[in-house]
């Protein structure tokens, strides 16, 4: 069944969307939970409270890419469950790469959805002005939080470069949104 048969069943309330859904889309789905929490189990729960959130927010909501959408209800209900945690079981190597970020992207009011969607927006179009690699790399760290080494035995690279690449990648993109107004932020 393709996506756009998914959406069609959530938008008619059909009860079979979200198993339709995840039965395209657990795997994809788990690997981001995985990568962020670091626990099997947190990450079922995650892929089924996104499920569950899909249920809820489509309709109003049409997405075009299904993938993404439910990747994204991943990652927000895992941020919100690392952030539940204590501090002494969080995974450090999440958590590092949440600060590394947090260090080039402004704190938009995560009350307003326009500011979010706006900044999103940016990062996107920052992210096609990098080079593949650079893109590829900040993508692997930041959507789905690979480890560095990870990161390391995917593209065959030393752990100094990727760090270094990083790095640079979130200096120019923190220069990038100051150029775009952010400058309050950062």
């Amino acid at each position: 069944m393709d996506d756009y048969e998914i959406v069609g069943l959530f938008l008619e309330r059909n009860e079979t969307a979200p198993a339709e859904a995840e039965a395209k889309y657990r795997s994809y789905c788990l690997y981001i939970a995985r990568n962020l929490l670091g626990d099997e189990g947190d990450a079922e729960e995650c892929v089924n409270d996104a499920l569950l959130a899909a249920w809820e927010s489509i309709p109003p909501q049409r997405p075009e890419n299904l993938r993404t959408y439910l990747g994204k209800l991943v990652r927000e209900t895992a941020i919100d469950r690392l952030r539940a945690k204590n501090a002494r079981k969080r995974s450090p190597e999440s958590c590092a790469s949440l600060e590394e970020l947090a260090e080039a992207v402004p704190v938009a009011d995560p009350e307003s959805f326009t500011a979010r969607v706006e900044l999103a927006a940016q990062i996107s179009e920052f992210l096609r002005s990098e080079g593949e690699l650079e893109r590829g790399v900040f993508i692997r760290r930041y959507w789905y939080y690979d480890t560095i080494d990870a990161i390391c035995a995917g593209y065959g690279l030393g752990r100094r470069r990727v760090r270094t690449m990083l790095r640079r990648s979130r200096e120019r993109l923190a220069a990038y949104l100051r150029e775009e107004g952010y400058n309050e932020y950062l």
